[in-house]
């Protein structure tokens, strides 16, 4: 069997060979670390509050009224009913009040009026002029009363029926509405109780009797000086007392110059009264009295004129005219 030559550099069959390792060349040392500089903490600055404007609220439309038809409306009218609605307690205090006023001082000034409105000559007054029955407050009805009769002839005596009750109702209004302090108060209700019954005298007879104007101013005055000195001052008391003698000195002088065409004393004497109340309130307040007293006192002598109720030459009773007049002002100040 022919051997056959084996390769040089071929390793024998079952000979191993040692590998060489390849060299290895050393790695690239790695870059030095790049020093990392510490991070500071950042001061974070609060943020400022926010403002949070108030949202705005939505406007609400009121709901239409409900506007009934006028054709409807007596259809509704029908159907609802009327509600009655109560007064308040004071008032219906007050109301009754006023009533029991009048109950009691109407009977009181009918009969000032039954005895002094009389021809001149006659003193007073006593009783019925048809049948002579006494009239009094021993039994003031029903001569007395509202209804002015006479309770055995039934003959109409004293003022019309139901003047003196509405004239002292609209006394006490007056004196609700003035509203004046508690004296000055009392003066003129004092006053008044007077001018009532002299109204109604003067305007039957043409007469202002002594028995009821003096008692009038004296009162009047009295009480006024009773208000200055619970506080007023002495003041509006001197202008008061000068305003009246000034007031009555004119409607004496116009007496005196004048005669029947004149003012009668009469009417000084009411002034006195008059011009005191309306004085407490300042000079101005009494010349405004009397021109208002004129002027409607000219205003009901031209429609008596047009009405032919009275002749240029017949006579006019001022003293309804000074009454009316006072209150007028009182309420206007």
């Amino acid at each position: 069997m022919a051997l056959t030559e084996k390769p040089v550099g071929m390793p024998a069959r079952g000979e191993c060979r040692p590998q060489t390792a390849e060299p290895i060349e050393p790695a690239e040392m790695a870059e030095p670390p790049v020093p990392v500089e510490p991070v500071l903490p950042s001061v974070v600055e609060p943020a400022p509050p926010s403002v949070v404007e108030p949202a705005p609220s939505p406007v609400v439309e009121p709901a239409p009224s409900l506007v009934v038809e006028p054709l409807l409306r007596p259809v509704a009218e029908s159907v609802l009913p009327p509600v009655a609605v109560a007064p308040p307690a004071p008032l219906v205090a007050s109301r009754g009040a006023r009533l029991l006023a009048v109950l009691a001082l109407a009977p009181v000034l009918r009969l000032a009026v039954l005895r002094y409105a009389v021809p001149p000559g006659v003193a007073t007054r006593t009783g019925c002029d048809a049948c002579g029955a006494p009239i009094g407050l021993a039994s003031p009805w029903p001569a007395l009363s509202p209804a002015a009769r006479c309770g055995r002839c039934r003959t109409r005596v004293g003022p019309p029926p139901g003047t003196v009750e509405l004239a002292v109702a609209a006394a006490l209004g007056v004196l609700v509405l003035i509203g004046t302090p508690a004296v000055v108060l009392a003066a003129t209700a004092w006053w008044l109780g007077w001018a009532i019954p002299l109204v109604f005298v003067d305007a039957a007879v043409h007469r202002l009797p002594d028995r009821l104007t003096w008692p009038a101013a004296a009162g009047t005055w009295l009480l006024l000086g009773t208000a200055a000195l619970a506080g007023a001052g002495s003041e509006p008391w001197l202008r008061a007392t000068g305003a009246g003698i000034a007031l009555a000195l004119f409607f004496a002088t116009t007496t005196l110059l004048l005669g029947r065409r004149g003012f009668g004393l009469g009417d000084a004497k009411l002034a006195l009264g008059a011009g005191a109340l309306l004085g407490w309130y300042g000079w101005v307040v009494p010349v405004a009295g009397l021109v208002i007293a004129l002027m409607l006192s000219g205003l009901v002598g031209i429609v008596l004129l047009i009405t032919r109720r009275v002749g240029w030459r017949s006579d006019l009773p001022f003293g309804p005219f000074l009454a009316l007049a006072t209150l007028a002002t009182l309420l206007l100040i």
